[in-house]
């Protein structure tokens, strides 16, 4: 069986078997997951590679591109403004960006980009990945747009400008940039090794995503007026586009995060222990219950299936997501597989990192096998 490094709680052995059997496969190449219960890790293991080719071994401290995990983050980062008394996330958010009021957006609230009921979850044509690199010219560019759809009335998910959307609202609050603020504001605080984009120094030790070898949906078979088409295709993105130097530069707050299980459970587990982690406090219980306050139930317009949407996160849909239980927990997964999930009343955090990817966007079935064998042993 492929070697696995670090600890696991004997009571969460059917992980470490999973993991292990996922490795041997090749089902993973490289991979990190962690299981946090009252702020201690129960589980933080790794195991597997960097490359395709399983040359350099997957270590504690490899990281890795997690695509939509970094929402997460992001959001823990508004939450921090409101925290910090602000912002409020029921108010326009032109109250805090005054050109994001052009084209119909002026009621918009804050609440509705952190919950992808904006109207805005892409970019106008024509737009250019080069586009998103460039933060003045991308968040201009969406505060010029009209939103798709009423705002407030449905939900489509943000997928590629979540982070450009509530950064530049950080931004005009603080005057620091959303990566900045975040390892300043979040990561630090907490000692966790999770950047938004990377720092040179730490190129050496990020492993690539592997992206899926089968093609992805059809996009060209649908009406293109579908707010699936554009924004899937405003830009359009391949998964190889996280392995460019260009890619790590960029502060992109919706898809690269650069971290691994052990990293994105450390900082989530705020959430799972009502804003405190080894007496660093960062939220506060009320700021958390935010979080838990439904915005959107139904199918979403851009990942076409049922969801339900907190402020900030996911919340448990069972027709979607069985594997995750009901009850206080949120939740957001990236492209490909990776995943975290926040028990509120459990007081656990669960997180899967990996670098081959899978097609679907909010986890795969990896991560659906990891959480379910955790919920098997969590007290």
């Amino acid at each position: 069986m492929a070697e696995i490094s670090g600890v696991c709680d004997p009571k969460f052995a059917e992980m470490q078997d999973i993991l292990s059997a996922n490795l041997d496969s090749g089902a993973d190449v490289g991979a990190s997951v962690a299981v946090t219960i009252d702020g201690e890790f129960v589980v933080d293991m790794w195991g597997g590679h960097t490359d395709e080719s399983r040359t350099t071994p997957w270590t504690e401290h490899t990281i890795t591109n997690v695509w939509s995990t970094t929402k997460t983050m992001t959001a823990i980062s508004a939450l921090r403004l409101v925290e910090q008394g602000r912002l409020d996330v029921f108010a326009p958010v032109a109250k805090y960006w005054p050109e994001f009021a052009q084209n119909g957006k002026d009621h918009i609230e804050v609440r509705h980009l952190m919950s992808h009921t904006s109207g805005v979850s892409g970019w106008d044509q024509p737009v250019t990945v080069a586009d998103v690199y460039d933060w003045e010219r991308s968040t201009a560019m969406l505060a010029g747009q009209a939103p798709w759809w009423e705002p407030g009335t449905r939900s489509g998910y943000h997928a590629l400008c979540y982070g450009h959307l509530i950064g530049e609202v950080i931004r005009r609050i603080d005057g620091r940039g959303l990566k900045q603020f975040f390892a300043e504001e979040i990561a630090g605080p907490l000692d966790a090794d999770f950047q938004i984009g990377v720092a040179t120094q730490d190129l050496a030790r990020v492993s690539d995503n592997i992206p899926p070898h089968e093609a992805g949906f059809d996009l060209t078979a649908l009406d293109p007026t579908l707010p699936i088409v554009r924004t899937l295709t405003g830009p359009t993105l391949s998964g190889a586009d996280a392995n460019t130097a260009e890619w790590r530069a960029a502060d992109m707050g919706g898809v690269n995060g650069h971290g691994n299980a052990h990293s994105v459970a450390r900082i989530q587990q705020l959430i799972s222990n009502n804003g405190t982690v080894d007496g660093v406090h960062l939220l506060s219980p009320d700021t958390i219950d935010l979080i838990f306050q439904e915005q959107a139930h139904g199918s979403d317009l851009v990942l076409v299936i049922p969801l339900r949407w907190g402020i900030g996160y996911g919340l448990p849909e069972t027709q979607s997501l069985p594997y995750i239980p009901e009850g206080n927990i949120c939740f957001w997964g990236g492209w490909g597989g990776s995943m975290v999930v926040n028990d509120r009343d459990r007081h656990v955090t669960m997180t899967y990192m990996m670098n081959r990817m899978e097609r679907g966007i909010i986890g795969c079935p990896r991560s659906a096998a990891l959480i379910s064998a955790a919920y098997r042993a969590v007290p």
